[in-house]
């Protein structure tokens, strides 16, 4: 089995692009740390990312959907634990031990392809509820996102800007000429 990622900053297309996927074929695992923040809000937590437990939420969500992901020769993840190591870099918030023990075991065990889809930035930003950051910030965030898998020795392919059409093409392209 194949496992790709799909990373880059907030706002840069990388769920749309997801979907484009899953409907070419593709078994897709969707991004947990905008589950943990909708849920927490839900529950009266206006920001959770400020929460100690954050982390710890994202990347017990994220090995629950690795787990039950759906099997197949390839599966495409919206984000990582290295996007969350990403995360909790930016926010300052400590490596907790799960997280440390989660991308120690991703790491051994290889479960991600070493090659990385960077999806990069259209150049604009469409807040919600859940995400809320300026431009600026979403740029520094994705090169926290490039720090942290160049950290790992993940190789980075960056997806150009263009309609989600043209992007999840070029993405699909790239998964096809792999190696098997």
């Amino acid at each position: 089995m194949h496992r790709y990622i799909l990373t880059g900053a907030p706002g840069s297309g990388k769920t749309v692009i997801l979907r484009a996927l899953e409907r070419r074929g593709y078994a897709v695992v969707e991004e947990a740390a905008t589950d943990v923040c909708a849920l927490e809000q839900a529950r009266g937590h206006a920001e959770p990312w400020t929460s100690a437990r954050f982390i710890d939420d994202i990347v017990r969500l994220q090995r629950r959907r690795e787990e039950a992901a759906a099997h197949g020769p390839v599966q495409v993840f919206d984000r990582s634990p290295v996007c969350t190591l990403a995360l909790a870099r930016f926010l300052g918030h400590p490596t907790p031990k799960s997280l440390a023990r989660e991308l120690g075991r991703v790491q051994s065990q290889a479960v991600y392809q070493r090659q990385v889809f960077f999806v990069e930035s259209l150049g604009f930003m469409t807040n919600t509820e859940v995400r809320r950051i300026t431009l600026e910030d979403a740029r520094r965030f994705g090169e926290a996102h490039e720090a942290a898998y160049g950290e790992l020795g993940y190789e980075l392919v960056r997806i150009a800007p263009g309609t989600p059409d043209a992007r999840a093409e070029a993405v699909s392209r790239l998964i096809e000429a792999a190696p098997a």
